[in-house]
């Protein structure tokens, strides 16, 4: 079809003129796929073409861009006189496939043939030769042939020539000396580990030490680099007795790639060992250490090694930064992350982008949001991880409106939409019921083919839960086959079920889990009992607090008993409630003090234990005031309102204040945000003067207007 569609546009008879091939062949570069290219093919076939020496050089050369080696070799096959053309072509992929015992044959034959190779077709041979060096005879006419045609005058031809003259004594004698043996063997080591050939390196290495030659600092590190790509930490420590066995171990370059090897495979006790016993340690060192330490969830450590360095005289750099940065942001230590900015300005780091992605990561997660900003606003030319560390920010702090902000705003400067900003973004998305955005970013998924992963339709999944769309939310669940779902989609989908009342679902998805080969995990337990607590189930809660501990083995977390609190609390159970929390020492947890309270105010039950349980609870979080306000209100129900009083008292004596409730209207795309009483808004007179006419409609008190009438309804009337 794309073959069909060109000639047609260009208007381009085969037959009639030169221009069909310049232009076919263009047509092959235009293939993204084989079928594609099969399609043309079959085309070349139907109009007589398949023996024009060009476009089946071409051919040989698209099958093997796409790895199809063997359909280039049937076109050269099939070929009929192939030329010199073809012949080059050819050999040049056989050799790039590394075949080189094939290569070289066929250059045989292209010798016997008197047929002349061009520099690509020389080069691939002589290479050749450096794997299948064992024919002298071979070797000599090649040598000869180059020479003899002058191909030795282009560099690429005549540098690999250089090599093999290396090998050859005056009369054309493999006579390898100690030196251009090693760097020989050290060439080859390299290419195999280049191209990815790992059990080839480690056998070129077995072949070099059959022959005596004895490796040096460039073998040992070439082989180390392969360990790591073969991830054997075994190979590695044979090495490190074969560093110290060559007398290398005093080399940095060596030490340093010892230690890289231990730190890529994970293995600290021996990369530490590694770092405490190196005689001399450069900047390189001091970073792979200190990042060794941030990765493996040590982050103390690494910034204690950051002090050391320091003190021994080494000046940080830009990757010293990073990791440091990196482990303060995991300790949540605003006031380290302030010294070490201060460190980092100081040793003019601060220009690196990276290093100010860094910083605005571990402010946004420090819940310095300002600073943050300002670091951000620094950043001249943003990259997409410059925008998803600052949208994560305001996301993880519920910022939501400024997370949706700032991404509109990278949207109009061009950024591009990756997988870490989709996930940033959704749960901003869903906290504030943006269930538009949450379309657009999975229809963009769709699109850009990032729904295929698994963590992206389990956020998708959490999000359209959250905005209200349960039936889109069952609709990813279902699309994943259930031998491939794992427990965080069922826990997701069980929470969604929980959250908007379909506990039955809840209970029909836990059993799907029993029968399936996923074992549920705590979150399933604690979605399962949050779902008994919302539903009322108090013997289905109890079942399910027994399967967890007997059957599947589980000790119940504090998450778990406080559910189990709640759930017998709005049941009236109160002694029972009691008895977990003394059994479980949960005295000091407030998420159990806190349903508890709840569940006195709602039966009017126990009076004293309320009090006890609100003392308790506002020793625990003595500036909430939502606690205060729900045992005055207990004190109200109770008739004792000479303590209801005293308890307003205290709210309004010590200022504290209910977090009012918030609504919200989206219009145009904008996003309007409203409070009780609010006259913040720009349109905040339009507002009211419409609730002034409901009022002399309804014959209501303004106050009683205030409290039914969100002003969001009357903006988007």
């Amino acid at each position: 079809m794309v073959y069909l569609n060109i000639l047609k546009i260009t208007n381009i008879k085969p037959f009639q003129t030169t221009r069909f091939f310049n232009t076919t062949s263009s047509i092959l570069n235009l293939c993204t796929k084989p079928q594609y290219l099969q399609q043309i093919h079959a085309r070349f076939f139907l109009h007589g073409l398949h023996q024009n020496s060009s476009l089946s050089s071409k051919l040989i050369d698209s099958y093997s861009n796409f790895g199809l080696l063997h359909f280039s070799h049937k076109i050269f096959s099939f070929t009929e006189n192939p030329d010199s053309i073809i012949y080059n072509a050819f050999l040049r992929n056989l050799f790039m496939f590394g075949e080189y015992e094939k290569t070289l044959f066929l250059y045989k034959e292209m010798v016997q043939k008197s047929m002349c190779p061009d520099e690509d077709c020389c080069f691939s041979v002589l290479k050749s030769l450096f794997y299948v060096f064992h024919e002298k005879g071979l070797i000599m006419m090649a040598h000869g042939h180059v020479v003899k045609l002058g191909m030795d005058a282009f560099d690429l031809v005549g540098n690999t020539l250089i090599e093999l003259y290396g090998f050859l004594n005056g009369n054309g004698l493999v006579e390898r000396k100690s030196v251009t043996k090693l760097n020989f063997w050290n060439n080859l080591i390299y290419e195999a580990y280049e191209s990815g050939k790992i059990v080839e390196s480690f056998e070129l290495f077995c072949r070099m030490r059959n022959e005596n030659v004895q490796p040096n600092s460039v073998t040992l590190i070439n082989l180390l680099r392969a360990t790591v790509e073969s991830n054997s930490l075994k190979i590695g420590k044979v090495l490190h007795s074969l560093v110290v066995a060559s007398n290398l171990c005093k080399e940095l370059t060596v030490n340093t790639a010892l230690l890289s090897m231990y730190a890529k495979l994970d293995s600290l006790k021996d990369a530490r060992l590694m770092f405490e016993k190196m005689p001399e340690k450069d900047v390189v060192v001091w970073n792979i250490m200190i990042s060794v330490y941030s990765g493996s969830g040590c982050p103390k450590e690494s910034l204690e090694l950051v002090y050391c360095m320091v003190r021994s005289g080494i000046r940080p750099d830009m990757f010293t930064a990073i990791p440091a940065i990196s482990s303060i942001t995991k300790l949540k230590s605003i006031e380290w992350g302030k010294q070490l900015h201060a460190q980092v300005i100081r040793n003019g780091s601060d220009y690196q982008v990276s290093v100010h992605n860094s910083l605005v990561d571990m402010y946004s997660t420090c819940a310095d949001l300002n600073s943050a900003r300002k670091i951000f606003g620094l950043i001249k030319d943003r990259t997409v991880v410059s925008w998803s560390a600052m949208i994560k920010g305001y996301a993880m702090h519920d910022n939501c409106l400024e997370a949706l902000s700032l991404f509109i705003e990278m949207k109009l400067s061009g950024t591009k939409v990756d997988l870490v900003i989709v996930i940033n973004i959704l749960p901003a998305f869903a906290k504030i019921g943006a269930l538009h955005y949450v379309g657009y970013l999975h229809g963009y998924s769709l699109k850009t083919n990032l729904d295929s992963l698994k963590s992206l339709k389990t956020s998708l999944l959490n999000s359209y839960a959250k905005c209200g769309c349960i039936e889109m939310a069952r609709k990813l669940f279902n699309e994943e086959k259930s031998s491939l779902k794992d427990i965080v989609a069922w826990n997701s989908m069980i929470t969604a079920y929980s959250n908007h009342g379909e506990w039955f679902q809840c209970f029909e998805l836990y059993n799907q889990i029993k029968l399936s080969i996923v074992k549920p995990d705590h979150v399933t337990f604690l979605g399962m009992l949050t779902a008994c607590v919302n539903s009322g189930l108090v013997d289905k809660g109890k079942e399910i607090f027994k399967e967890m501990v007997d059957i599947y083995g589980f000790q119940p977390s504090k998450e778990h008993n406080a559910c189990m609190v709640d759930l017998l609390g709005r049941a009236g159970k109160i002694d029972e409630a009691r008895k977990i929390i003394e059994t479980n020492q949960l005295n000091s947890d407030a998420r159990v003090y806190g349903p508890l309270l709840s569940a006195c105010k709602m039966h009017g039950l126990e009076t004293d234990f309320a009090e006890l349980a609100a003392e308790k609870l506002i020793k625990m979080e003595p500036e909430n005031p939502a606690n205060y306000v729900l045992l005055s209100n207990i004190f109200a129900a109770a008739g004792k309102w000479d303590k209801f009083a005293k308890m307003r008292s205290f709210l309004r004596d010590r200022g504290l204040k209910k977090t009012p409730g918030c609504s919200w209207v989206v219009l145009d795309g904008q996003f309007h945000e409203f409070r009780v009483a609010d006259h913040s808004h720009p349109r905040s007179e339009d507002i009211y003067s419409v609730l002034k006419v409901l009022e002399l409609e309804a014959g209501m008190e303004d106050d009683d207007l205030e409290f039914f009438f969100d002003p969001s309804t009357i903006l988007a009337m």
